[in-house]
């Protein structure tokens, strides 16, 4: 049932606004035509109730059909419904439509968007002749009656004022979040492209300058082309897979399911981007304790991408340095920590890494854990993370 609920309201709301409005004014029309409603509507100065005519259909009729039409044209309904209203009242009919006048006010205020001070500087001189003419034609009822029905018509054109400054300071809170979120997405992308690239690419040049010197040993300089190959097979996978992010029928694309699955890294392949590190002559040593979490959120993406960022660093700062990957699960985080020893041919400055790290420090701080990056004691480099497990995506 709640559900059929749901996807009735979602239908009834995508039906266009004026026969969303219909029932309203069908139903003032209706009413002031029953029995039990007839002569019993607002009554202002007192004018004697008389019985309807032919020009009671013309009040009722200006009072209630405008109102399918308050949203589209909110300044035709309030002058039609306005005449309406004072045809009913003049002439003592007192129909139940003459309600519809706050009704078409309150919609005015919250729908009308040019010419609104001059709207109400025109009713405000309109209803005084209104108010003479029933003074004289009615009971004499006291000048008090007349403005406190006047402040309850300035009443209902406020709430309608309040409702559409509200609806645009919504309307702006919602663009506002739409393009935090569209910059917040670039961001994402970006940081994934430099990760992608900077990876793939700093391995086939590490791999390309080392086959330069195996040109007398073909069966190794083969197994290094091949592995520029896979590198570069690798790379354009990635960059395919952040370009479908892109696409707007990204989730239509023709990819399967499993080829997705492929494409989104996990701790678990942690080890294969270990084994590309050593084919490009990195010694490399990894190791992982504990048991990874079935449900670890985004907590394994971002450790493979703190791994891929600190092994392309240790290629480009500390190329042939002794390198240790440790990575540690937990019930509630996963450890990572990447160190080199300093034996290299070239080693990152502190604080170094420029983009790459500084990305690194976003991703872990986002997911609410910790990161620390800097050279040791011994000379090395360590990179350190702390992701708690569960984060969202």
């Amino acid at each position: 049932m709640e559900e059929a609920g749901r996807r009735l309201g979602g239908r009834w709301h995508r039906l266009d606004v004026t026969i969303r409005d219909l029932p309203l004014g069908v139903l003032f029309l209706v009413g002031s035509f029953l029995p039990v409603l007839r002569s019993n509507g607002t009554v202002l100065g007192g004018v004697p109730i008389r019985p309807y005519d032919v020009l009671t259909l013309v009040a009722v009729l200006l009072t209630s059909l405008p109102l399918t039409v308050r949203r589209r044209w909110p300044l035709v309904t309030l002058v039609l419904v306005s005449c309406g209203f004072a045809v009913d009242q003049l002439r003592g009919y007192h129909t139940f439509s003459g309600a519809a006048l706050p009704i078409a006010l309150l919609s005015a205020g919250s729908h009308l968007d040019r010419r609104r001070r001059a709207c109400v500087l025109a009713l405000s001189v309109a209803y005084v002749p209104l108010a003479v003419a029933l003074s004289r034609l009615g009971r004499g009822e006291s000048p008090e009656e007349f403005v406190t029905f006047f402040l309850a018509l300035a009443l209902a054109w406020g709430a309608g004022g309040w409702l559409r400054t509200t609806r645009i300071a919504e309307g702006e809170r919602r663009k506002r979040v739409a393009a935090e979120t569209r910059a917040a997405e670039r961001a994402r992308i970006a940081n994934e492209l430099h990760d992608v690239v900077t990876h793939h690419v700093t391995a086939m040049v590490v791999q390309a300058e080392a086959a330069r010197y195996l040109t007398a040993v073909p069966d190794r300089l083969e197994e290094s082309l091949t592995a520029i190959s896979d590198t570069g097979r690798r790379a354009i996978t990635d960059l395919r897979h952040l370009l479908d992010l892109l696409n707007p029928d990204h989730g239509t694309s023709t990819w399967t399911a499993e080829a997705r699955e492929s494409r989104t890294p996990a701790v678990g392949k942690v080890l294969s981007l270990v084994e590309q590190t050593r084919r490009t002559g990195q010694p490399v040593e990894f190791t992982e304790e504990g048991t990874p979490p079935a449900s670890p959120g985004s907590a394994d993406l971002v450790a493979y991408r703190v791994v891929q960022e600190a092994l392309t660093n240790a290629l480009k700062y500390a190329r042939g340095s002794r390198t240790s990957v440790q990575v540690r699960h937990s019930d509630r985080e996963i450890t990572v920590e990447v160190s080199t020893d300093g034996s290299g041919s070239r080693i990152a400055a502190v604080g170094g890494g420029g983009r790459g790290l500084a990305g690194l420090r976003e991703r872990v701080v986002i997911v609410g854990g910790d990161f620390s990056a800097g050279s040791t004691t011994g000379g090395g480099f360590l990179v350190r993370a702390r992701i708690p497990v569960g984060s969202p995506s």
